[in-house]
């Protein structure tokens, strides 16, 4: 079995940063709520607590005594976490006086304490607290401090339980990978055995023993995460994994057909199936996003359905679900809520009478972009972009019609083209093309228009949790935008989002 670290989650923007983190050392954690503690067994190494929007101090505040079922195993707590322990163990925490928030020094450091092997004093940290732990319990030992703040961070003396009051995850805090190593391999002890290699390896022999000889069928979307799924299960399976992929009308221009003919090298079953105008019928009339992704739901769950049934036997239906699909579905009291809603993380009706196989379910989406490279997937794959479940629809804002998608098809296809052309796509995490609700006057020839705008949006992130707008080059945007309003017609007018995440979102809807 693996071995692991727990992180328990309080609630925080940080959390999966941690997970994050961790992983990048090659050592497996998951995440999990404060308030549904898994059960501890031998491969687990160690407990990391994060931070949370709450106060240790408020009525309601999340709580888990985690010195009582830790098992003896090492903890490092962050932040909330470092609070929580502190005040539990009768120590004392109150506002602080002066709220630190952003980056901060550690101008003292116990060079001698393990956890900050290596870490020189004067290091940057990232703080973002309202609270200061005041007063630590007796049997705890001051590891660290800033010109602010005494109580940097604590050991609990000869217990392995530490508590930092700055957030080592964040890149600000710029020796913060080094403080995690400390805590994870030289505390813990974790192998860092957890490599793409190990991954493939492993779960191409779990899945030869858990599906044996039966058939599974899986939807294809052209995106890194069902082809991964895919080239995964056939090395395992082979013929007896059958892909379907549906064109629901809502996909880039010609992509139904190139991403087919991409697909024929790796001898998978695929069968193509156009079904673009069952989903523009259900899509009539609609204009708001959620409604949007469950009619774009029911309808996709109704046509591969009924391509499935021409399958005699499947036992299973594979998806490519990853682990923040996993992490943003849970919404419990103190964890993020989630945002929206996932097309992929259960909600299959009762009748499908599938068992459920998601080999991808613990990766984060650029630890499945190394297991393909690893598989020998081409990297016209594993470079895409990340493209929404529900594809344009969300990318039209108000209602969908035939038009609008030609139109944004078209509009789109400059830009991504473009962005290939001048080697930009890389550089970009996402790149999408949205049709704004609203008309506006314009002069074309020598004739006042009142036609469509369109928006171009371009992020850079790690993960989609958090993303920052891409500083494209003025000369880019201003021959992308003549050339979408010279070759595409009803537009007239083309603006460039500006917008980070958060707080506003990557898509708009």
């Amino acid at each position: 079995m693996q071995e692991k670290i727990i992180i328990l989650d309080f609630g925080s923007q940080y959390t999966q940063l941690i997970a994050r983190r961790v992983r990048e050392l090659n050592v497996y954690c998951e995440i999990h709520p404060f308030n549904d503690f898994p059960e501890i067994d031998e491969v687990t190494k160690g407990i990391i607590l994060s931070g949370s929007p709450y106060s240790v101090r408020d009525k309601n505040s999340p709580f888990i005594d985690v010195l009582n079922i830790r098992k003896n195993l090492p903890v490092l707590a962050v932040c909330y976490g470092a609070q929580l322990i502190a005040q539990n163990c009768g120590g004392e925490v109150l506002p602080s006086k002066i709220r630190e928030y952003g980056r901060a020094n550690l101008s003292t450091i116990n060079k001698n304490n393990i956890l900050f092997k290596n870490i020189p004093e004067g290091t940057q940290v990232w703080m973002s607290h309202g609270d200061t732990i005041k007063k630590i319990p007796e049997n705890f030992e001051i590891l660290a401090g800033t010109a602010e703040v005494e109580v940097a961070a604590f050991e609990m003396k000869n217990q392995n339980i530490f508590g930092v009051q700055f957030h080592p995850e964040v890149y600000h805090t710029t020796e913060g990978i080094k403080l995690l190593k400390n805590f994870v391999v030289d505390i813990c002890k974790a192998s860092q055995s957890w490599t793409p290699d190990s991954f493939a390896e492993a779960t191409i022999s779990l899945l030869k023993e858990k599906l044996g000889n039966d058939k599974v069928v899986l939807g294809l979307s052209g995106g890194v995460d069902s082809t991964v799924t895919a080239v995964l299960l056939n090395k395992a399976i082979g013929k007896n994994l059958y892909c379907i992929f549906v064109d629901n009308g809502l996909l880039r221009k010609n992509e139904f057909r190139k991403v087919l003919d991409s697909y024929k090298k790796y001898d998978l079953n695929v069968v193509g199936v156009d079904a673009s105008d069952i989903f523009l019928n259900e899509l009539k009339g609609i204009s708001n996003p959620e409604k949007k992704r469950k009619a774009i739901g029911k309808a996709f769950i109704d046509v591969f359905d009924k391509e499935a049934h021409k399958i005699k036997d499947v036992k299973w239906l594979a998806q490519g679900t990853i682990y923040p699909d996993i992490i943003e579905s849970k919404s419990v009291k103190g964890p993020s809520a989630t945002i929206k809603s996932h097309h992929n993380v259960g909600g299959l009706p009762d009748y499908m009478k599938l068992k459920i196989v998601e080999p991808l379910n613990t990766l984060f989406k650029d630890e499945v972009r190394k297991v393909g490279k690893i598989l020998g997937i081409d990297e016209n794959f594993l470079k895409r972009h990340p493209f929404p479940g529900p594809g344009l629809a969300i990318r039209i804002l108000g209602e969908i019609t035939k038009e609008k998608l030609d139109i944004l098809k078209e509009a789109d296809d400059i830009f991504i083209e473009g962005l290939k052309k001048e080697n930009l796509y890389d550089a970009v995490w996402q790149a999408a093309t949205i049709f704004l609700p609203v008309q506006s006057v314009g002069v074309m020839g020598d004739e006042r228009t009142y036609e469509n705008a369109i928006c171009l949006r371009a992020v850079t992130s790690t993960d989609g949790m958090t993303a920052d707008w891409v500083h494209l080059p003025y000369e880019f945007l201003a021959k992308i935008s003549s050339e979408i309003i010279n070759k595409v017609k009803g537009v007239n007018r083309v603006v460039y989002d500006i917008s980070s995440k958060p707080p506003a979102t990557i898509e708009w809807e």
